[in-house]
C-alpha cells in the first residue's frame, strides 16, 4: 500500500511565512507525497475593509506582508490556529520568536503525536536554565521531532524566484529526503546537514551582527568597515556555537553552508535588521518606534536576540568574550552612544587584548 499523502501546514503568514507557503504550496500540488491542500495560519487583520484571510483565499495574495506575489490556489488561509494544525503531518513554524510559547500552548493538545516540525524562526530563548533554541522550546512543549531551515533567504527575493540556497538542519536522517522534496525548487536549492543546532544558532545570531552592520551604514562608514563587522561577527557566532551547542558537533563546514556565512552576508546588506540599525544611527529614534514606522507590522529579531544572548552571557560571566554582541545590546537598550560601536570594533580582542566599551559595560 502507498503511504497516505502527508498533510502540511504553515504556522505564520508574514513576509517569510508567505514566501515559504508559495514554495510549499507549489510542491504539494506537484508531488503525490503530499496532500494538495496546504493550510496557512493567518493572524486575522482587516486590510482595506476586508479580512486578510478572505483576501488571501479570494485573491491569492497576501497584500499586507507579501504584496505583488500570487500564492498557489491550494494554499488555504485559516484564521483559527487549532484548525490549521489538525491532522497535519508536517508543521512549519514561521512566527516571531516572541510568540512561539503562546502558539505551542494553543496547539499542544490538537496535533498528531508523530508529526514532524520545522522551525524557520530566528531567535533564542533565555530562561532560568540558560540558552534554549526555539526548536528545543517547540519540542519541549509539543513532544514532536523538530528540524530547522535557515539560509541566505530574503523573503521578497525568494518569492521573486531569484536563485538562492538554504540549509535544513535535521538530526534524524530519515526526515531529510522528505523535507528536501517539500522545500526544494530549481531556484531554492536545499542542503541537508545533521548539525541542526549549529544551523539554528547561526540563524539567530546573524541578526545581531546585521544590526551592527546597519549602525555602520548609518554612521557613514563603508564596505571595508562592514566587512570587518561581518568577519568579527562570524567569529563570535562560531565561538558562541562552540560554547553552547553541546548536543552535536560544531564543524567549520556548517558555517560555510547557506545558514552560516552566506546568510550573515546577505542579512548585513539587505535585511530588516540592517535597515533598522541604519535608521537608529541616523535618526536617534528608539528601536520600537522604528519598528512601527518602517516594518509594516513585521517584527524585528536582532535587538530582541541581542537581549536574550546578553542575558545568557551575563549568567556565564562571558560578556567580554563577545564584545560585538554586547555592544549591540548596550546601544539598543542601555543608551550607549551608537558612535562607540566603531570604538569597540577597533578594540576587539582580535586586535587588542581588552575592549574599552566592554569595560564600561562591566563597571
Amino acid at each position: 500500500m502507498m503511504a497516505a499523502p502527508k498533510k502540511v501546514c504553515v504556522i505564520g503568514s508574514g513576509n517569510w511565512g508567505s514566501a515559504i507557503a508559495k514554495i510549499v504550496g507549489a510542491n504539494a500540488a506537484k508531488y503525490d507525497t503530499f496532500d494538495s491542500t496546504v493550510k496557512m495560519w493567518v493572524f486575522e487583520e482587516t486590510v482595506n475593509g476586508r479580512k486578510l484571510s478572505e483576501i488571501i483565499n479570494t485573491d491569492h495574495e497576501n497584500v499586507k506582508y507579501l504584496p505583488g506575489h500570487k500564492l498557489p490556489h491550494n494554499v488555504l488561509a485559516v484564521p483559527d490556529l487549532v484548525e490549521t494544525v489538525k491532522e497535519a503531518d508536517i508543521l512549519i513554524f514561521v512566527v516571531p520568536h516572541q510568540f512561539i510559547a503562546k502558539v505551542c500552548d494553543t496547539i499542544k493538545d490538537h496535533i498528531k503525536k508523530d508529526a514532524v516540525g520545522m522551525s524557520l524562526i530566528k531567535g533564542v530563548d533565555a530562561g532560568p536554565e540558560g540558552l534554549k533554541l526555539i526548536s528545543e522550546v517547540i519540542k519541549g512543549n509539543l513532544g514532536i521531532t523538530m528540524t530547522v531551515l535557515m539560509g541566505a533567504n530574503i523573503a521578497n527575493e525568494v518569492a521573486d524566484e531569484k536563485f538562492c540556497e538554504t540549509t535544513i538542519g535535521c538530526k534524524d536522517k530519515a526526515y531529510g529526503p522528505l523535507l528536501k522534496k517539500l522545500m526544494q525548487t530549481p531556484n531554492f536549492r536545499v542542503t541537508v546537514v545533521e548539525e541542526s543546532d549549529v544551523v539554528e544558532i547561526c540563524g539567530a545570531l546573524k541578526n545581531i551582527v546585521a544590526v551592527g552592520a546597519g549602525f555602520c551604514d548609518g554612521l557613514g562608514f563603508g564596505d571595508n568597515t562592514k566587512a570587518a563587522v561581518i568577519r568579527l561577527g562570524l567569529m563570535e557566532m562560531i565561538a558562541f556555537a562552540r560554547l553552547f551547542c553541546t548536543d552535536c558537533a560544531v564543524s567549520p563546514a556548517t558555517f560555510l553552508e547557506s545558514c552560516g556565512v552566506a546568510d550573515l552576508i546577505t542579512t548585513c546588506y539587505g535585511g530588516r535588521n540592517r535597515k533598522i540599525g541604519e535608521a537608529f544611527a541616523k535618526t536617534g529614534k528608539s528601536i520600537e518606534q522604528l519598528e512601527k514606522e518602517l516594518l509594516n507590522g513585521q517584527k524585528l529579531q536582532g535587538p530582541a536576540t541581542a537581549s536574550e544572548v546578553h542575558q545568557i552571557l551575563k549568567q556565564k560571566s562571558m560578556m567580554e568574550k563577545f564584545p560585538l554582541f554586547t555592544a549591540v545590546y548596550e546601544i539598543c537598550f542601555n543608551g550607549q552612544p551608537v558612535t562607540e560601536f566603531i570604538s569597540c570594533l577597533q578594540s576587539h580582542p582580535e586586535h587588542i587584548h581588552a575592549c574599552p566599551f566592554q569595560r564600561k559595560a562591566l563597571t
